[in-house]
């Protein structure tokens, strides 16, 4: 496929009632096997190249290597190919237009954008944040229209679980409303488990919602009777693929 023929095959996938479920990559490697067990299209975890790399999640790692990942990944799958690039790797919105259009030239057709600060995990003031979406707006147009913008708000990352309320589900919608009108395509709020929570969202949601599913995430059927468009599974499959290795090395010992 072309990348404009995977652009539009992958804004397909995101349906209310047929969630796109995405196992996350984080190198060449992890994306064949991803690709093998008949994924649909291939997502990386900026978690897991961090980690894969030896560095801790916040930009930590260089942006030409996290770039050079993505391009790796894309040359080795043929599959839509979406790229979690954090917070933009910019202090600015220009910044993040230009980060944009060189995942674009490494061969992604969508990415998630996060809208916290990658220093503290803060969250950017939502107008700051939604001229960062209009920035890699204007980027994606320009180097592959229909590029899928995935706008991450981390709202439910600044409490624990168990104090997540429907005034955190008001502040995720207002702010997703907002990024809608900046031209996000997707809103994912990952860190919400309650599946009454997830209810609302899906329900009062702009955009197709996608969720992160953990340990305490309700299950895919669950997810999926309640609206969710797409589940995607973040550090997860990196921790399964490490711990198995752990385990092997372990019995060797």
């Amino acid at each position: 496929m072309t990348q404009q023929d995977k652009t539009s095959a992958f804004r397909a996938l995101h349906k209310h009632g047929s969630p796109l479920i995405l196992f996350n990559a984080w190198d060449a490697g992890s994306a064949q096997a991803v690709a093998k067990a008949g994924a649909a299209a291939i997502a990386t975890g900026s978690w897991s190249i961090a980690a894969a790399n030896g560095f801790p999640d916040g930009e930590k790692v260089d942006r030409n290597l996290h770039l050079d990942t993505i391009r790796r990944i894309a040359q080795a799958v043929d599959l839509p190919l979406t790229a979690d690039l954090e917070s933009g790797f910019s202090a600015d919105a220009a910044g993040v237009g230009a980060t944009v259009r060189l995942a674009i030239e490494a061969g992604a057709i969508g990415c998630n954008l996060e809208d916290s600060n990658p220093a503290d995990a803060s969250l950017r003031p939502a107008d700051e944040a939604a001229a960062r979406y209009e920035a890699a707006r204007r980027s994606a147009d320009q180097a592959c229209p229909g590029f899928f913008v995935n706008a991450r708000t981390d709202v439910f990352f600044q409490k624990p679980s168990e104090e997540h309320s429907m005034a955190m589900v008001e502040e995720a919608l207002e702010r997703g409303r907002a990024y809608a009108a900046a031209g996000a395509d997707g809103l994912f709020v990952p860190f919400v488990t309650n599946l009454d929570l997830i209810r609302e969202l899906a329900a009062g949601s702009p955009l197709p919602l996608n969720v992160m599913r953990m340990s305490t995430t309700p299950s895919i059927a669950d997810l999926t009777d309640v609206g969710v468009a797409r589940i995607s599974h973040g550090p997860y499959p990196y921790l399964v693929a490490m711990g198995a290795l752990e385990t092997a090395a372990r019995e060797l010992a």
